[in-house]
């Protein structure tokens, strides 16, 4: 496996055995490391695969490391795992296939926000407002920021189509 940007996660278990033949690459995702972007304390990581059904092969593996398998949880073409220290989620990981429309989506977004401070910093607004109306309730506080990501991502999207063209 090799990962990009600066994610070194310390206490979620490497990728090792037979799965991880089918790892491409690993990437930050979700939660963009951004200075000033606040964030729950759970590492995103987007790993790219060359074979989803061969990943669904290895899930008893996947689930001996100690995550847990979400299978889609509402994005075709993703597998979605968790990794919880007791009751706290330590890392989450979306997987998907080497050039998904899904994670291309998910880079967009990242590059985008890290590339744009005053975007980054209009989200870390949203985020705030979002978390302070919907205290404990992660549904509500997705649903709060959608709209203004809809927005985001649509021009994100535009952004990153032309810096990679």
């Amino acid at each position: 496996m090799m990962l990009i940007g600066r994610a070194r996660p310390r206490s979620v278990p490497h990728v090792s055995g037979s799965w991880s033949r089918y790892w491409s690459r690993c990437t930050t995702s979700a939660r963009p490391r951004l200075p000033g972007l606040i964030a729950k304390p759970i590492i995103d990581l987007m790993p790219l695969v060359t074979d989803l059904a061969a990943l669904d092969l290895e899930r008893g593996a996947v689930e001996a490391l100690g995550y847990r398998w979400h299978g889609e949880y509402g994005i075709p073409g993703r597998r979605y795992c968790t990794l919880d220290a007791g009751d706290r989620r330590v890392a989450q990981l979306h997987i998907f296939t080497m050039g998904a429309p899904e994670a291309h989506r998910h880079l967009a977004f990242r590059d985008y926000l890290r590339a744009r401070p005053g975007i980054a910093a209009a989200y870390a607004e949203v985020k705030r407002r979002a978390r302070d109306l919907h205290p404990g309730d992660s549904h509500a506080y997705g649903a709060e920021k959608q709209p203004w990501i809809d927005r985001a991502e649509a021009a994100a999207l535009a952004w990153y189509s032309t810096r990679n063209a």
